[in-house]
């Protein structure tokens, strides 16, 4: 249940729209993009993905995603952009 004073535009897990107004990478200090889908806030400069929790937005770097390394849906190694392999081998 919404509290009776939130905001109409407020969404329980979703994020204010004013809060993704203000918000910037904390590593290239751009402007984030939302990505409603993953719920992450898009920095493609930095090419970080930084996730949001409860509707709370989790701008440290070392909890982002890295943008360029591929999800391991194989179970064995997986590939960066740049040619490094990673993971398990196999």
């Amino acid at each position: 249940m919404i509290a009776p004073d939130a905001p109409a535009e407020f969404k329980p897990n979703g994020v204010d729209p004013r809060l993704l107004e203000l918000l910037i990478c904390p590593v290239t200090r751009q402007p984030l993009v939302y990505d409603r889908a993953a719920n992450e806030l898009i920095s493609a400069k930095a090419r970080l993905a930084y996730p949001i929790r409860g509707g709370i937005p989790i701008m440290l770097e070392e909890e982002a995603r890295d943008m360029d390394v591929l999800p391991d849906l194989s179970g064995g190694a997986y590939e960066t952009s740049d040619g490094q392999e990673t993971g398990e081998g196999t």
